[in-house]
């Protein structure tokens, strides 16, 4: 690839929320980003679809002295997914784990806290609940989050479908995925992945106050 298919994230989400317009029609969904960077793309994706828009929080956990690495993720309602053959084949002891863990659902909680601003979760009941992240590359935080969004919600509040779709990924993950989602969208699943950044020439770290205008402008046009 000589040059990156997406300028920023607002570009990957207006990319991303025409090709799904493509594809069928979207009735009853609600488009869910995933902090931090996955918002810009949701917020994109929710304007094309006529969609609201909300936030699933969902947090790695790094390896111990190797932050970037994901270990395993952790979402809403005590969801841990843990890559064991990492896990196992580093001797990541247990404590590790549970130290990683409480650190990042402190920072779970804050993040809820932060971004909804007193603002309920918008309901689910008997809709397509579409999952957006910027990239993926392992694929731990959406996998985490496609169980989290099943386990919290019981019959009948449960959404009637769990979709992902995301701008770029490994074609080994999306097909990680399609065994958890009812529906997985990606619009670039090149050869040679090594990180999401390399698929956008703009990939500054999004902000919290970038998330909160997201939202604010979803919730209050």
């Amino acid at each position: 690839m000589t040059q990156a298919p997406f300028h920023n994230r607002q570009d990957a989400g207006r990319q991303l929320g025409a090709h799904l317009i493509g594809l069928h029609p979207w009735p009853d969904t609600v488009v869910l980003g995933l902090p931090r960077g996955g918002v810009p793309v949701a917020a994109g994706v929710a304007r094309a679809l006529g969609a609201p828009l909300d936030i699933f929080v969902v947090r790695k956990l790094g390896l111990p002295g190797h932050a970037e690495v994901a270990m395993g993720a952790i979402a809403p309602g005590g969801v841990r997914v843990l890559n064991d053959e990492l896990v196992r084949g580093l001797g990541v002891s247990a404590g590790a784990i549970a130290a990683a863990e409480a650190r990042e659902a402190a920072e779970l909680a804050r993040r809820e806290a932060v971004y909804r601003a007193g603002r309920a979760p918008l309901g689910l009941a008997g809709q397509t609940a579409l999952l957006i992240d910027d990239g993926v590359a392992t694929g731990f935080t959406l996998r985490a989050a496609l169980q989290a969004v099943r386990a919290l919600l019981p019959p009948p509040l449960a959404p009637a479908r769990v979709a992902v779709a995301v701008p770029v990924a490994p074609p080994e993950t999306c097909r990680e995925l399609e065994s958890l989602a009812d529906e997985v969208i990606c619009l670039h699943t090149p050869p040679g992945f090594s990180a999401v950044g390399q698929f956008y020439r703009d990939f500054a770290q999004t902000t919290d106050a970038e998330v909160r205008a997201c939202l604010d402008r979803a919730h209050d046009p």
